[in-house]
């Protein structure tokens, strides 16, 4: 696999002597200070590109692999009229990214929110900090903070009130920071959502349920992937993290039934999958080397990480990489045979990019502010582990 991480511009606190220094040979970055639904344009991504891949006589260059994330407005996710124009900027993003050579890019579907944690700082035995997400305080925050109608009906009764209870016993500075946690929005900025906004986003849902939101992913990629096939781009969608609903939201790229139905919708190898181990290693009932196997032909991108199910609840947080419900040693062997069928084939796509996701802040990181998960040490040991992990497989298979 050809090693990245990602790099959130000139603002990150990861260099990218620091990425170059881990060994990788490519990068993964966004032009988050474009706002959502306005065309990438050439010289926006080419002042990008030039940055990240200019070397010296002392720093040998890297490479703008992939992009993560092209976000996909919320008008196209919520089928409005209005979706026409954004999808219509959306080719227009892509084709300027082909200008450049850029032929990877990442996406989601997930309403409102990227992701979703209740707590970015959770401290291992190790004295690692980590992120994590649990059930109880993420119910606090929607019926107690929030208060969002009907929120009730999503939570078992042992859970409201054990969330009750809590809710009455924190500080507002524990209730303040709950909320900027789960309110944080897109990876690449610090600034979370105000809360009134944040329910009025939550409220343009309200008729739109699982079927919908299906019907109106499968009429984007329908729209888009064709166009990124004419490129030679390879669109990949990031499953949804955690992959159930929340917040009344419905998720629809969480388990293998949904990557079949979208596979299905745009029948096209550039309609393909991001393959976040992580995410999808969050529900026991997903089998991962399965889905690689099925889908190994339409997976375009890897994350490599784990996550640690916290037994008899819906709580998990980061684990190391080679140790948590992630059998990782079996994952990355399915990767690896993938990209060797790739290869005997003939493919110019045989290696796949992958990035060491969400490190823990260890070290002397511990002392500095770093965007949640992206921590350049705890970054560096996972990459460090999941490179000896792939050479002792190719060995073992005598894959070259």
């Amino acid at each position: 696999m050809i090693q990245t991480m990602r790099w959130f511009g000139p603002n990150d606190p990861v260099s990218l002597m620091d990425i170059r220094q881990a060994g990788c040979a490519g990068v993964v970055s966004a032009l988050h200070q474009i706002p959502v639904g306005d065309v990438w344009e050439v010289a926006a991504i080419e002042e990008r590109k030039n940055v990240i891949e200019a070397g010296n006589d002392q720093f040998s260059s890297l490479e703008w692999l992939v992009v993560e994330s092209l976000p996909v407005h919320e008008h196209i996710k919520k089928g409005l009229p209005s979706r026409a124009l954004y999808i219509e900027n959306y080719k227009e993003s892509l084709r300027n990214l082909a200008r450049c050579g850029i032929r990877t890019v990442c996406y989601n579907f997930m309403p409102v929110l990227d992701w979703s944690r209740t707590q970015l700082d959770y401290t291992l035995p190790e004295g690692h900090r980590t992120l994590r997400f649990v059930w109880e305080d993420f119910a606090l925050f929607d019926l107690y903070i929030l208060k969002r109608l009907n929120a009730a009906a999503d939570y078992e009764p042992e859970i409201r009130e054990s969330a009750l209870n809590k809710f009455q016993n924190m500080t507002a500075h524990e209730l303040d920071v709950l909320t900027n946690t789960v309110l944080l929005g897109l990876p690449g900025s610090e600034e979370a959502f105000d809360l009134a906004i944040f329910q009025s986003l939550l409220d343009a849902y309200a008729d739109i349920g699982d079927k919908q939101l299906r019907e109106n992913l499968y009429y984007f990629v329908q729209q888009v992937a064709p166009v990124a096939a004419a490129l030679g781009i390879n669109l990949c969608i990031h499953p949804d993290d955690p992959p159930r609903s929340l917040l009344g939201l419905p998720r629809v790229v969480s388990t293998e039934a949904d990557f079949d139905q979208l596979m299905r919708a745009s029948d096209v190898p550039a309609n393909g999958i991001t393959f976040c181990t992580g995410s999808l290693g969050v529900r026991p009932d997903n089998d991962l080397v399965r889905i690689i196997k099925r889908f190994g032909d339409r997976i375009h991108f890897v994350h490599l990480r784990t996550t640690k199910r916290e037994i008899g609840t819906r709580n998990f947080h980061e684990a190391p990489h080679l140790n948590g419900d992630v059998d990782m040693y079996e994952v990355v062997k399915a990767l690896l045979e993938e990209e060797q069928k790739r290869k005997n084939a003939g493919s110019m796509d045989s290696e796949l990019p992958m990035r060491p996701d969400h490190g823990f802040q260890m070290l002397d990181d511990l002392h500095k502010r770093t965007y949640p998960g992206y921590s350049g040490i705890g970054r560096l040991k996972a990459l460090a582990e999941l490179r000896g992990l792939e050479m002792g497989i190719c060995r073992s298979l005598h894959f070259s």
